[in-house]
C-alpha cells in the first residue's frame, strides 16, 4: 500500500533568508589560515535575528533597517552556543559561549532616550562549561544562564551604573536544557526534571514526584494574570505526551497526542534542499524543548530531529518539520519560526510573508502590508 501524501501546513516558508546569510561569511582569515565559519546560535525578535558563530562573533541582524552589525567576543575565538534577545527601554542581546563565558550587549538606539553607545557586561569564571540556554526578566535587571553541567547562575544588571553582579544560582547533577523567567518564579528544566525556584520566597519545588526519562525534555509558563498564584506550566514527556502543573508543582492533567505513531501529520512548506537521505529517524515521535506560540493553546516544541507546532486545546498538529536531523536552535517571534539548521541554514516559516502582519480579526485571512525587501518581493512574484 501506498504511503499517504502528509498534508500541507498552513506554516511554510515563503522566502529563504539569503539576505541574512548573505551577510555573514562563508570563512574568515585567521593569520596565515582560512577558517569556516559555523552557524551555531539563534534568537529572534520582530526587529533584530541574532545568529552565533563558530569564530566567536555575534551577527545581529536589523529587520528594519536591513542591515547586519557583527559584535566580537573578548577573549579567545571560541563557538558561541547560546543567544538571547530582550526588548525592553534599551535592545539587549545576551550571549553563552562553549567555555562558560555570558557577554551583554546593550545595543545602540535611534530613539529619544535609548542607550546612545554600545556597552558591553561580560561574565566571567561562574560557568565551567557549555552555556546551554538564558532567560531574561521582563525589565532586563535580571539573566539567568544555564550549563551543561547542570549549573544556572543569576546576574544582577545596572544598566545605568554599568554593572553586572553574578552569583552561582542552583546545582543541578545534569544539564540544564531550558529556563524561562515570569512573576519572580524560574522555571529549570535540566536532562532530569523540571522544577521550579521563587526568587522572593527562596523556594525550590520539584514539577511532579517522580523521575522522568532523561533527555531534553523542556516545559514553559503558560500566560497567566498578574499573580503568581496564577501561573500554570506545561512540560513535555517522553511518548509525545505534555503535562500541566501548578506553581506548587502538582501535575493537574496529562495530555497525550492519539495516533501519531503512524499518522502523517502536516508538514511546512519549503523550498527544495539537499536531499535528507540517509538520516536517523527516530523510533517514534517526541517533543523536546518548549515555548508558547502566536495563538492561545499553540505550543512550539523542538529537538535535533524535528520542529512541531501543536494545538494542545484540540489535540493536533498545526505543523512540523520531521527527521530531517541538525537541528541546532529554533526560535519563534509572534506568527514566525525561525529554524537553524547545519551548519549553515536558517528557515523561517510562517502564515504570512516577511512584512506582512496577519489581521487580528477571527475567521479572517486578510493580511495587513508594511514595506517588505526586494529579497521577499522577487520571491513572491511569478515566474
Amino acid at each position: 500500500m501506498a504511503t499517504p501524501t502528509p498534508p500541507q501546513s498552513i506554516l511554510r516558508e515563503f522566502c529563504p533568508l539569503y539576505y541574512v546569510l548573505n551577510s555573514i561569511p562563508e570563512k574568515v582569515q585567521k593569520g596565515f589560515r582560512s577558517v569556516l565559519v559555523y552557524l551555531t546560535a539563534l534568537d529572534s525578535s520582530r526587529d533584530f535575528i541574532a545568529v552565533g558563530s563558530s569564530i566567536g562573533v555575534l551577527y545581529l541582524y536589523s529587520r528594519r533597517l536591513s542591515h547586519m552589525d557583527k559584535h566580537h567576543i573578548k577573549g579567545k575565538s571560541e563557538a558561541i552556543t547560546a543567544v538571547k534577545l530582550l526588548s525592553c527601554f534599551d535592545d539587549l542581546v545576551a550571549v553563552g559561549t562553549a567555555s562558560g563565558r555570558v557577554t551583554v550587549f546593550q545595543l545602540v538606539s535611534q530613539l529619544p532616550g535609548r542607550n546612545k553607545q554600545l556597552r558591553r557586561f561580560d561574565v566571567l569564571g561562574l560557568h565551567k562549561s557549555t552555556v546551554t540556554c538564558l532567560a531574561w526578566s521582563t525589565n532586563g535587571a535580571k539573566l539567568f544562564s544555564g550549563d551543561d553541567k547542570g549549573r544556572v547562575v543569576f546576574t544582577a544588571l545596572e544598566l545605568d551604573k554599568g554593572e553586572c553582579k553574578p552569583v552561582i544560582f542552583l546545582e543541578e547533577a545534569s544539564g540544564i536544557v531550558q529556563l524561562e523567567y515570569s512573576h519572580t518564579v524560574l522555571l529549570v528544566c535540566s536532562q532530569q526534571r523540571a522544577l521550579f525556584f521563587s526568587t522572593q520566597q527562596q523556594v525550590l519545588q520539584q514539577m511532579g514526584t517522580k523521575p522522568r526519562k532523561s533527555g531534553r525534555f523542556g516545559a514553559c509558563f503558560l500566560p497567566a494574570l498578574c499573580k503568581q498564584s496564577d501561573l500554570q506550566v506545561l512540560a513535555a514527556r517522553p511518548g509525545f505526551r505534555l503535562w500541566r502543573a501548578d506553581i506548587q508543582g502538582l501535575a493537574e492533567d496529562a495530555q497525550l497526542f492519539k495516533d501519531l505513531s503512524s499518522t502523517p501529520v502536516p508538514e511546512f512548506q519549503l523550498f527544495p534542499r539537499p536531499s535528507t537521505a540517509g538520516a536517523y529517524h527516530p523510533a517514534e515521535r517526541q517533543l523536546g524543548l518548549l515555548s508558547c506560540f502566536h495563538r492561545d493553546g499553540w505550543l512550539l516544541s523542538w529537538n535535533e530531529y524535528s520542529v512541531y507546532v501543536v494545538d494542545c486545546l484540540n489535540e493536533v498538529v498545526i505543523g512540523a518539520l520531521e527527521s530531517c536531523g541538525d537541528i541546532v536552535a529554533v526560535s519563534s517571534c509572534q506568527n514566525e519560526v525561525f529554524i537553524l539548521k547545519g551548519d549553515r541554514d536558517i528557515i523561517r516559516v510562517s502564515s504570512c510573508p516577511e512584512g506582512q502582519t496577519p489581521c487580528k480579526t477571527p475567521g479572517l485571512h486578510l493580511y495587513r502590508c508594511t514595506p517588505i525587501s526586494w529579497c521577499t518581493l522577487a520571491c513572491l512574484l511569478p515566474g
